[in-house]
């Protein structure tokens, strides 16, 4: 049985002393049933980190560079996130698909940079309400999931996690209905299990789109949505609490 994950991206919010607060929160309150993953801004990583020593809650960095060190004014390093003990890092995120124009290539060699330091992928795909109008959505999230496939093999993720986030979902307040999600989520998996099957079963799969405490359990509830990758509901301590119990 696959085991429940619900991340929180904290994107570019908070300050010191309400990521202290957050966390402070969170932390006395969460299920171990559940994994759990937080997202803070780059800046806080590593004392996030230490404020979250002993619980169950890892951290992770929102984007990380391709390359190992060199001239890259303003990027961090998947090894830098590693050396502060960070666990995982988020890939292809739609804000950074479309806001800092990643393609497809550099979404897989971040994902393969990722594992070379040894932490944990989770690699975001969608499509746009455009993409999906134009019946367009699988074609779409199908090619970012290759992308990968193609640079790093299916192997890799037997150690990655899958979050699908419809890019017209994300911070509008409009979720994926349940049964379209699940759908989504039954192609994606198929796609890794036509490679391996062992993979396409085991995998962790996450939706996320405006997840929050009032639709958490009928989105987790469906057979191939494994948890949730929440954004301006996991800077709610309360909130996302009750998101993690749903999980």
């Amino acid at each position: 049985m696959r085991r429940p994950v619900v991340a929180g991206n904290w994107k570019m919010h908070g300050s010191r002393s309400r990521i202290q607060a957050l966390v402070a929160g969170i932390a006395e309150s969460t299920d171990a049933r559940a994994d759990v993953i937080v997202f803070p801004p780059a800046i806080y990583l590593a004392e996030v980190i230490g404020w979250l020593a002993g619980s169950r809650i890892a951290v992770g960095a929102q984007n990380v560079h391709a390359e190992v060190n060199g001239a890259f004014t303003g990027e961090i390093s998947a090894q830098m996130v590693a050396d502060v003990g960070g666990e995982y890092v988020l890939v292809g995120h739609s804000e950074r698909r479309a806001l800092f124009a990643e393609t497809d290539a550099m979404v897989a060699a971040k994902f393969g940079a990722v594992q070379a330091a040894g932490l944990v992928p989770i690699l975001c795909v969608g499509e746009t309400l455009a993409e999906r109008e134009a019946g367009r959505a699988d074609t779409v999230v199908i090619a970012q999931v290759d992308a990968v496939l193609a640079a790093v093999g299916i192997q890799a993720f037997a150690r990655a996690m899958i979050a699908y986030e419809p890019v017209w979902a994300i911070g509008t307040g409009r979720t994926a209905a349940p049964a379209d999600a699940q759908a989504m989520h039954v192609v994606i998996r198929r796609r890794l299990a036509a490679a391996d099957t062992g993979i396409g079963a085991e995998v962790r799969v996450l939706y996320g789109g405006s997840v929050n405490a009032g639709n958490a359990q009928t989105l987790f509830a469906q057979p191939d949505i494994d948890g949730g990758l929440v954004g301006g509901a996991s800077l709610d301590g309360d909130e996302f609490t009750r998101i993690c119990k749903a999980a």
